[in-house]
């Protein structure tokens, strides 16, 4: 369900309602026509992964879990479709506030045709917005605006998130995701690269050199992350760094 929702962020679900005429490329009062919808779905379908991936947590949550079993020692367990699909609940989990309020401001309204659909497109890329710059490093920001060239005068009169332009938020926001992510998965590096100098410290010691000190280390890491119920820490660290 929640899928569906972000496929559908920015299109009309009143198509299904209605019966398509012929190819009319005419627009008035705000509504497009039909067929435009139309082209319109068939092209946010085609882009919902690009949508997911830019606009959501699902870039820190992928990066984290997928480097998580590097420092681990087992980079093929749990497999990718595993770490993918367990991003995009996470995701949905997340990311279920800011659904519930395009729905509620922006989708409910457009299918109950009291707005048309520039404003649907407004209300949903203002609620995204919201989130994005909540959830973005100020450094960030301020590196994409330097790099827009926005004029000065135009600089000064964004006053909230409202104001900045997508093209400037969504590559910050991703960006900060990618810093942050990293910075995450540097803690949970240090615990299990501990555990491998002490084990390959113990091995040269008492002169055992032909063995890798990480298939010796690799159960004691597992069993110190089974122990400490790693996975949800990590899940709950991830989802408490957005809220």
């Amino acid at each position: 369900m929640k899928l569906l929702i972000l496929s559908i962020l920015f299109i009309d679900l009143a198509l299904a309602q209605q019966v398509l005429p012929n190819i009319d490329l005419r627009i008035g009062g705000g509504q497009l026509d039909t067929s435009i919808r139309l082209l319109i779905l068939l092209t946010i379908l085609s882009l919902a992964p690009s949508i997911l991936i830019m606009t959501t947590s699902f870039i820190r949550i992928v990066i984290v879990l997928s480097l998580l079993r590097q420092a681990l020692g087992v980079p093929t367990v749990p497999p990718n479709q595993v770490i993918v699909s367990l991003s995009l609940f996470l995701t949905f989990f997340i990311m279920e506030p800011v659904f519930k309020e395009i729905n509620r401001q922006a989708l409910q309204p457009l299918i109950n045709q009291q707005i048309n659909d520039q404003q649907f497109f407004e209300r949903t890329s203002e609620i995204l917005k919201g989130f994005m710059v909540k959830n973005t490093r100020k450094e960030s920001l301020k590196v994409f605006l330097d790099m827009a060239n926005i004029p000065k005068e135009e600089r000064e009169n964004i006053k909230s998130s409202k104001d900045l332009p997508l093209s400037v938020v969504i590559p910050a926001f991703m960006v900060s995701e990618i810093t942050t992510a990293f910075q995450i998965v540097f803690l949970l590096y240090l615990p299990f690269l501990i555990i491998d100098l002490v084990v390959a410290s113990i091995l040269i010691s008492i002169g055992i050199l032909m063995i890798p000190p990480q298939i010796i280390s690799l159960p004691f890491k597992i069993m110190l992350f089974v122990l400490a119920n790693g996975w949800e820490l990590v899940v709950l660290s991830l989802v408490r760094s957005y809220q």
